[in-house]
């Protein structure tokens, strides 16, 4: 099998590091592996496995015709059967099969804002689907969504999933104290919410003054990030909770800390939680999206309310206060993330389901 992952950018965020992640994985199981970023690149081009086939397209709009020329090159040259597309990279994909129709394209949905998806109107994607042979949904809603709206028959749910970087990286000591740090891995967007955690550190600081908040994730440079490095200075947290902005070893980063945390609006399935599991370490998230899919019970997790300052002061609180409490709590995350969402369980239906495509296909 001959595939090549499509994503806009390597930028740190959950659709870009799923297209390395099936391109890492497949490297080694499958004739052909590639990866084709479009728009730009990022600091994710150093997780890429040498075994995968890399291009940059360099595109300057949706319609770059020398972009899309280079995409066809790159698809005859390496003999590709088919294009996996991520979010937005889906359109390119569509204007080079129209001029190499036997390619099969397969679109992967990473939609994150899925509480509100009667309000998702593209008719570009519309239009689009009639020339997928295939669509993966990162959660249920998003599969029920594509069944319903998008003219393509073969719609899959594929949980996210997290492989361990072989890559050899630069890190860097996160400020605060060992032992009393908090970690949140979200880009600054208006639905992950940092308010609240933002709202709960000050709570939190009153009575655990040396615990310190640590926040990862893209700076977008917007009124949504200067509001909330307002907050923390109005609030007298500047040396309590710290931005990092995009880093590319989030992996060393979690091992400095002993909470982690999500406050988010809104979800598919988080890679951060995963990530989280991955690390063992005990979470506080709220119920948005898939995350009940990976924390299913408190057995694995502290699950809260959307936006609940409360229920999220007490839990983190309960962490701080119960080092057993963290260390069960991580550890069977751990376990649980390991037997569910692992690269081997989820590559092995993928390649079972693309198999199956063929034959409908013909």
């Amino acid at each position: 099998m001959r595939i090549v992952q499509i994503i806009d950018s390597l930028e740190v965020g959950g659709a870009e590091r799923m297209a390395v992640n099936y391109a890492n994985s497949l490297a080694n199981k499958i004739e052909f592996s590639g990866l084709v970023a479009t728009r730009c690149e990022g600091l994710l081009l150093d997780y890429v496995n040498q075994r995968v086939n890399y291009a940059f397209l360099a595109k300057k709009s949706a319609l770059d015709i020398s972009a899309i020329f280079r995409l066809r090159s790159y698809i005859k040259k390496n003999k590709v059967e088919f294009v996996h597309a991520h979010s937005s990279s889906f359109f390119i994909a569509v204007l080079v099969k129209l001029a190499m129709p036997k390619i099969k394209i397969i679109w992967h949905d990473h939609y994150g804002i899925s509480q509100n998806l009667s309000a998702r109107k593209n008719l570009i994607l519309k239009l689009s689907s009639f020339f997928f042979l295939g669509i993966i949904s990162v959660n249920e809603a998003l599969k029920k969504w594509a069944q319903n709206y998008l003219n393509c028959p073969n719609v899959i749910y594929f949980p996210n999933f997290i492989i361990e970087s072989t890559a050899s990286l630069n890190t860097f000591k996160l400020e605060g104290k060992d032992g009393k740090r908090i970690i949140c891995v979200a880009n600054l967007r208006p639905q992950k919410n940092h308010e609240l955690l933002i709202n709960g550190a000050k709570e939190i600081q009153k009575k655990n003054p040396e615990w310190t908040f640590h926040l990862i994730g893209k700076d977008f440079n917007d009124s949504y990030s200067a509001n909330l490095l307002q907050q923390v200075k109005d609030k007298g947290l500047s040396e309590d909770v710290f931005f990092y902005g995009a880093v590319n070893n989030v992996t060393d980063l979690l091992k400095q800390c002993e909470i982690a945390v999500l406050t988010s609006f809104s979800e598919g399935l988080p890679l951060a939680v995963l990530e989280y599991g991955f690390a063992s370490l005990p979470v506080v998230a709220t119920n948005v999206g898939e995350i009940s899919k990976v924390i299913p019970s408190a057995n694995e997790g502290l699950v809260i309310d959307s936006n609940n300052l409360d229920q999220f002061v007490t839990s983190v609180q309960k962490l701080i206060g119960e080092q057993d409490t963290r260390k069960l709590l991580g550890n069977r995350l751990n376990f649980f993330v390991n037997q569910n969402f692992s690269e081997k369980a989820i590559l092995e239906e993928y390649s079972t389901w693309l198999e199956s495509l063929i034959t409908f296909a013909e």
